[in-house]
């Protein structure tokens, strides 16, 4: 399977990625991965979808640097509301990413370049999805 990939806009990029975590922390949690062929620590602003249950984090610009660091270290670190928090994380099958995609969307669709995203990359298997089970804490930062 070819994955895709669209390149964020420059400000998505460059502003929005820094600046979201400070206008929206209850919703950008900054997702922090182990390079896959470095292993040095990589991070990265992410939405956090929560459906029936479960959390995901779901690459709404496709194949991503992070989700292909996450699919091959299957753990990393969240820092949430200050709250760093260590998890797992198994790969959704595409079979079961639409739902995923619609709840992502309906959640997070009004937030800027979001669904245009999506409109670029319209196929829910272009969007790689991990279910993340939290395994710790570390503490909080100051």
């Amino acid at each position: 399977m070819t994955r895709k990939y669209v390149r964020p806009p420059w400000a998505a990029r460059v502003i929005g990625a820094r600046m979201a975590r400070l206008f929206k922390p209850q919703v950008v949690s900054l997702l922090s991965v182990p390079g896959r062929t470095s292993a040095v620590w990589r991070s990265n602003p992410v939405a956090v979808l929560r459906y029936e249950g479960q959390e995901y984090l779901l690459a709404a610009y496709g194949d991503t640097e992070w989700s292909r660091n996450l699919r091959a270290s299957g753990a990393g670190r969240l820092t949430r509301r200050g709250r760093v928090e260590r998890f797992t994380a198994v790969e959704v099958p595409a079979e079961e990413l639409p739902p995923l995609v619609e709840e992502y969307l309906r959640q997070y669709g009004k937030l800027p370049s979001v669904s245009r995203t999506f409109e670029s990359l319209p196929d829910p298997a272009d969007h790689p999805a991990f279910r993340i089970t939290v395994t710790g804490r570390e503490g909080e930062l100051g």
